[in-house]
């Protein structure tokens, strides 16, 4: 099973991204951050394998 954490500041964004893994059998999206900074607390306790993140948010 992957384990991903998506990270975007949209949240339209991130809930069609978890429509889109959720469906797949071989996916687990783990948790959603808005920010990097987000991204970066939220990663040692998630522990995913896969960070699926947005390049251009703002910070």
């Amino acid at each position: 099973m992957l384990r991903v954490l998506i990270v975007d500041d949209h949240p339209v964004v991130r809930e069609g991204l978890r429509g889109m893994l959720e469906r797949e059998p071989d996916i687990e999206v783990v948790g959603e951050a808005g920010s990097g900074g987000e991204a970066v607390a939220v990663v040692p306790l998630l522990r995913p394998d896969v960070v699926l993140m947005d390049l251009r948010m703002p910070g």
